[in-house]
């Protein structure tokens, strides 16, 4: 049982560390309160949707950007769709580069829309391999017979 408790310290370290940095906010704590014994996946169902509707939103920002004409109005909306998912599930610093994209949309920046897509990449790639280490993390718990610690 030593190494349930252990895993379980380090899962609430670790998801200590994703707030501290600035990775996770408030509305993370409030989707996990969402989650009970009816619906033990919740957290885990939502996040993977995030992953979904964030390569799709990625891959068409890419492209909208690649265009001689950009559409500044349609980059921003699928910035702005960005940001609210990032924010539905509290990914702070996506949400954060999404503000400043949003801005070089409106003053219509290609260059500082080009360098905004690459931090909106960066930042997700890394709050998605974060969360996907959190989730395996806590598969290890319930497969040693432990429970999850309350955050």
């Amino acid at each position: 049982m030593d190494g349930v408790v252990q895993l379980q310290k380090q899962l609430v370290d670790y998801i200590a560390s994703l707030f501290h940095e600035g990775f996770l906010d408030e509305q993370f704590n409030q989707l996990q309160q969402l989650q009970d014994e009816s619906n033990p996946d919740f957290v885990v169902e939502v996040v993977s949707l995030f992953f979904e509707d964030s390569e799709r939103l990625l891959n068409e920002l890419a492209k909208a950007l690649e265009q001689k004409t950009i559409d500044f109005r349609k980059v921003d909306a699928h910035v702005h769709q960005f940001k609210g998912s990032s924010s539905s599930i509290g990914a702070h610093r996506v949400q954060k580069v999404c503000i400043a994209f949003r801005n070089y949309c409106e003053e219509q920046n290609v260059e500082g829309c080009l360098k905004c897509l690459q931090q909106v990449k960066h930042e997700y790639s890394l709050v998605r391999n974060k969360l996907e280490t959190l989730f395996q993390l806590e598969k290890q718990i319930i497969a040693a017979g432990g429970s999850l610690p309350a955050t």
